[in-house]
């Protein structure tokens, strides 16, 4: 299995925003990506007992462990490169007050940056990174 997997809401702006963020800042290629609602994403939720419809929080895989809400996203921080990597340092901010905030955002990320309405395709050097295409 693939590690270090990304499962983002595929039709979110926010959300794909994010990816490319990712994508700019992780220069060793240590992350993957597929979105939540792609044949492989569904699998990897069904593999892991998540729920196969809620696309409210990115969902982080590595080394067989799953993180959701505030915890995935600081976990995925920390392998970027400096100066974004310091963010993880608000994993000491208790988890319930991280995902009360993880969560304002989550719930109205429609009405505040859109979902996306057309599918674009990335070039080669970043769409390697997808394993949506690598599932079937």
């Amino acid at each position: 299995m693939e590690n270090n997997i990304v499962l983002f809401d595929g039709v979110c702006s926010f959300c794909n925003s994010s990816v490319m963020f990712l994508i700019k800042r992780d220069h060793s290629e240590l992350l993957s990506f597929s979105s939540l609602q792609s044949s492989y994403g569904q699998k990897l939720l069904e593999e892991f007992n998540l729920p196969k419809d809620d696309f409210d929080s990115f969902i982080y895989i590595t080394n067989g462990k799953v993180y959701s809400k505030s915890t995935a996203a600081l976990k995925i921080a920390r392998k970027l490169s400096f100066p974004y990597n310091l963010l993880y340092g608000f994993i000491l901010i208790p988890i319930p007050i991280r995902d009360k905030v993880y969560s304002i955002i989550a719930r109205n990320r429609y009405r505040l940056f859109r979902k996306k309405t057309l599918c674009e395709i990335p070039p080669e050097h970043i769409r390697k990174r997808f394993l949506d295409d690598k599932s079937e």
